[in-house]
């Protein structure tokens, strides 16, 4: 049989349980999942040999069955936390069994002035514990889902972040809901070997009580597990959380982006290492990459896209929409988007001209530092990040962006898009007819000469541009000369700034790599030719 996969909150019960021997005696557990925590941190002081009661305002001190604990005094009095507290400080002190108190409600009596004495209460509980005999050793375990510990408390309480479920506690959920199927053959069907692990991906970022929520409703609505309705799960957790926006995917995925071959290809070959045979191979994560290159040339549209070809979930995040006057708000930001992304798992980041959010981190700027520290904060999440999470960063003005962000380690690779050659432009035609539902025109050679200079964007635009003119002459299907008059009055990209455009070529060179198979003139000649016949 395979070795039983260890899961991330088995491993952070462990380091609880040898915290509990270590004699911490106040932790700060950081989490939302109250039930699916507390499971693990019973098991995690029954290994340290230790018994487990809890405490909440409304039920009072309990034992781990929900029964009330029997402390010889009157219950009521005991939904007080000063009180319970004290209580918690007698046994210590009169050689009562080992025990750990999981406090559910704690944090919100320390506010105000009012709190000052729980706080107190609480510090030099604390302060008594670790020199109480092993026999009588007490312990307790503030359970919130905000991790702000009081000063006065941070030299007491160790803070632990306790993890959202991963893909092997989701895979034990996701059987646990399945073998509730009374009919063997039913639950065969129910999630077949690749169902089953796009569930499980789909479901990765939810909580314990979310995923077994989703599986169950599947279940109850389509006899089966149905990824889809995960994902719908995903989304209205990403708009909870408001620090990122939910993208929807691109039709048609990379065949709607003209041209770019290159880096279409590097980008299908990236997604094989999300398959399971390349886990088992232990091919590494893609980190990410950088699209630069002069506006309109189709970086954004790929970003769309390769969340389509990859079936995952794009996540646009907007740097400069984090930022804040207040004083270490934007890095609270941060670290909230940081947190929200390694829970999600599996899906495309965007950040769209990542210049403009990280203006002044290297110029200096009148922001009061906030620029360099997010600049600070993103080179050291996408340096250490261990998630499988691709980020996707787009610039216009790529001079500006700070070395740091370039070097190998933080991207897989940065590219370079330039204005789109003849064949690409040929693509970018074909694409937009086929978006606007357009029939093809037949030759393309002249709309090819017409766009030379053109950005991808201004290529693709002609389409909508002529079929106002067909659908005014008589509502009739857009030809060749529809595109050829529209292309005549546009004033393209290259013209109004071709200082500009020549100053980011240089740039590229020797910094990024091409996302175009460089185009000869012979090439360009036989493809023309091509399209004649």
């Amino acid at each position: 049989m395979p070795a039983k996969l260890i899961t991330k909150s088995q491993t952070v019960a462990a380091d609880i349980a040898a915290l509990l021997r270590a004699r911490n005696s106040a932790l700060w557990i950081v989490t939302r999942e109250e039930a699916r925590a507390e499971g693990f941190l019973i098991e995690a002081a029954a290994a340290a040999g230790y018994i487990t009661r809890t405490w909440d305002v409304a039920s009072g001190a309990c034992e781990i069955d929900g029964t009330e604990a029997n402390l010889g005094l009157d219950p009521s009095e005991l939904k007080d936390p000063g009180t319970m507290l004290g209580a918690i400080k007698d046994r210590a002190q009169n050689g009562k069994e080992r025990c750990v108190w999981i406090m559910r409600d704690l944090p919100v009596w320390f506010e105000g002035m009012p709190g000052a004495a729980t706080q107190r209460g609480l510090r030099n509980l604390a302060r008594l514990l670790p020199g109480i005999p092993r026999e009588s050793a007490q312990a307790v375990i503030i359970l919130t889902p905000k991790g702000d510990v009081p000063a006065e408390l941070a030299d007491h309480a160790t803070v632990v972040e306790w993890p959202m479920p991963d893909r092997n506690e989701i895979a034990s959920i996701l059987d646990t809901a399945v073998s509730a199927i009374a009919d063997p053959e039913k639950r065969e069907a129910a999630a077949p070997n690749g169902a089953r692990e796009a569930a499980i991906d789909a479901a990765v970022g939810l909580t314990g009580e979310e995923a077994a929520s989703c599986y169950a409703k599947s279940l109850v609505q389509f006899k089966k597990i149905d990824p889809v309705a995960v994902v719908q799960e995903k989304k209205r957790v990403i708009a909870r959380e408001r620090v990122l926006e939910w993208i929807d995917p691109l039709p048609g995925g990379l065949d709607a982006v003209g041209g770019l071959d290159v880096l279409k290809g590097w980008l299908v070959s990236r997604k094989l290492a999300y398959s399971a045979a390349a886990r088992a191979y232990g091919l590494p994560m893609p980190k990410g990459a950088l699209i630069g290159g002069i506006p309109g040339t189709g970086k954004s549209l790929t970003a769309k896209a390769i969340a389509t070809a990859w079936e995952v979930p794009l996540l646009r995040l907007d740097m400069g929409a984090l930022k804040s006057k207040f004083v270490g708000e934007s890095e609270q930001n941060l670290r909230k988007v940081y947190k929200v992304i390694e829970a999600i798992g599996r899906c495309v980041v965007w950040i769209d001209e990542i210049e403009k959010a990280l203006q002044g981190a290297t110029s200096g700027s009148a922001d009061g530092g906030v620029s360099s520290d997010a600049l600070g904060s993103l080179l050291s999440w996408m340096q250490d990040r261990k998630s499988e999470a691709f980020v996707i960063a787009t610039a216009n003005d790529v001079e500006s962006l700070p070395a740091e962000l370039l070097r190998k380690g933080r991207f897989d690779e940065v590219w370079w898009v330039d204005l789109p050659n003849a064949s690409e432009r040929t693509e970018i035609v074909k694409a937009s007819l086929k978006y606007n539902g357009r029939k093809p025109v037949g030759d393309y050679a002249a709309v090819v000469d017409a766009t030379e200079g053109f950005t991808g964007s201004e290529i693709a635009a002609l389409v909508p541009e002529a079929m106002f003119a067909a659908f005014a002459d008589g509502q009739r299907e857009i030809i060749e000369q529809d595109l050829l008059t529209v292309a005549k009055s546009v004033v393209p990209l290259s013209k109004t700034a071709a200082a500009r455009i020549e100053k980011l070529r240089a740039w590229a060179k020797g910094k990024a790599r091409p996302a175009t198979t460089p185009e000869t003139e012979g090439a360009r000649k036989k493809m023309v030719r091509a399209l004649d016949m």
